[in-house]
């Protein structure tokens, strides 16, 4: 349209460059952890997640979160979470970095492990620091982070405990052939 209101425009990569896309959310809103950024090399605005590190030019939604959809290309899901594990007399090794020989009774490792999370939801302890010192698992020196890790990667109860979860949420006890733990999901 010569002369036309569309002369006056401005290009939408001017838009996208210098005011975020939130026309793809309702309310306007983010689910929570994301942000907007603009990406150097293609000079348009796309999606971060603070937690999780994972990025995307789609707007997320908050299912985004929970990673409620199969993975795509025949790739198998790939989730993250910490933990803080007690092991105990019948765990599959009951060794640590912590106790060469580890006596404590199953039911010791539940109360541990319940004073802990107790601990850690009521705000008097960050998860990874009590990790760092409590955990009977070597990922204490990562503050309990496992990493990212493949569907089937992990034992079966532990998996199924991470899965339940929501991005930041932390579960109740989860017992495995290591131990009792708790976990954090992290992505």
């Amino acid at each position: 349209m010569v002369g036309g209101a569309a002369d006056n425009a401005i290009p939408q990569k001017l838009l996208d460059r210098w005011m975020p896309r939130m026309d793809y959310c309702t309310n306007s809103a983010l689910p929570p952890n994301w942000v907007v950024r603009l990406s150097k090399s293609r000079n348009i605005n796309y999606y971060f997640n603070k937690v999780t590190g994972e990025s995307q030019w789609d707007a997320p939604t908050s299912s985004d979160d929970r990673r409620e959809s199969e993975p795509q290309h025949g790739q198998k899901l790939k989730m993250r979470a910490r933990h803080i594990l007690a092991k105990h007399v019948r765990s599959r090794r009951p060794s640590s970095w912590r106790e060469e020989n580890i006596t404590r009774t199953e039911e010791e490792a539940r109360e541990k492990i319940l004073a802990i999370r107790e601990a850690i939801v009521n705000g008097s302890q960050k998860f990874e620091d009590v990790a760092a010192v409590e955990s009977d698992c070597s990922s204490a020196k990562r503050g309990g982070d496992l990493g990212w890790f493949d569907e089937g990667a992990m034992q079966p109860a532990f998996e199924k405990a991470v899965k339940a979860l929501k991005v930041g949420e932390i579960s109740m006890l989860v017992e495995s052939d290591s131990g009792v733990h708790i976990i954090e999901r992290m992505g």
